[in-house]
């Protein structure tokens, strides 16, 4: 596990003095998992979330992190994937991906999220990765405030379209 020590009074105010650790997604992580990953895609079922999970455990090309905190339990994650297909922006192949970070409300810009990404990206970065993408909603400023403080620059913004096709 890597520790995180707050290092501002900010962060210890927000981490009541707490030590977070940060550990690589594992089996008995699966609950957390559920709880976490239904508040950053609350449309995606419970079992698709554990299909997702498990898939994570078994696959060599998608990795996760989860933040805990002795006090609140597991506080974040952290989900990223090698794509061997477009990344948009990527100019080398194969490509990281931010498939989800998440941290709960009261830790939020106290740096759980900058070290979750920071895991991430040293993990991707030993599988071959020079380069990681993300994507993120429109109207997710959030999100998007997050991903520029975090180095991320735009490259695009996407809209998509759904026609049905009626047969005469």
């Amino acid at each position: 596990a890597v520790l995180y020590r707050p290092d501002t009074q900010n962060d210890a105010q927000t981490m009541n003095n707490s030590l977070i650790s940060y550990t690589e997604a594992a089996e008995g992580d699966h609950e957390a998992w559920l709880a976490l990953a239904s508040k950053l895609w609350p449309d995606t079922t419970p079992p698709e979330l554990q299909e997702e999970f498990m898939h994570l455990l078994l696959s060599s090309d998608e990795h996760a992190f989860f933040a805990k905190c002795p006090e609140q339990g597991t506080i974040g994650f952290v989900a990223v994937a090698i794509r061997h297909d477009y990344v948009e922006g990527a100019t080398t192949s194969p490509a990281g991906y931010l498939e989800g970070i998440y941290v709960e409300e009261a830790f939020r810009r106290a740096g759980v999220g900058r070290q979750l990404l920071a895991l991430g990206e040293k993990w991707l970065f030993d599988k071959g990765c020079r380069q990681i993408g993300s994507d993120t909603w429109l109207d997710n400023q959030q999100s998007q405030a997050f991903h520029k403080r975090s180095g991320f620059r735009e490259e695009a913004v996407l809209v998509h379209y759904l026609k049905e096709i009626i047969r005469d």
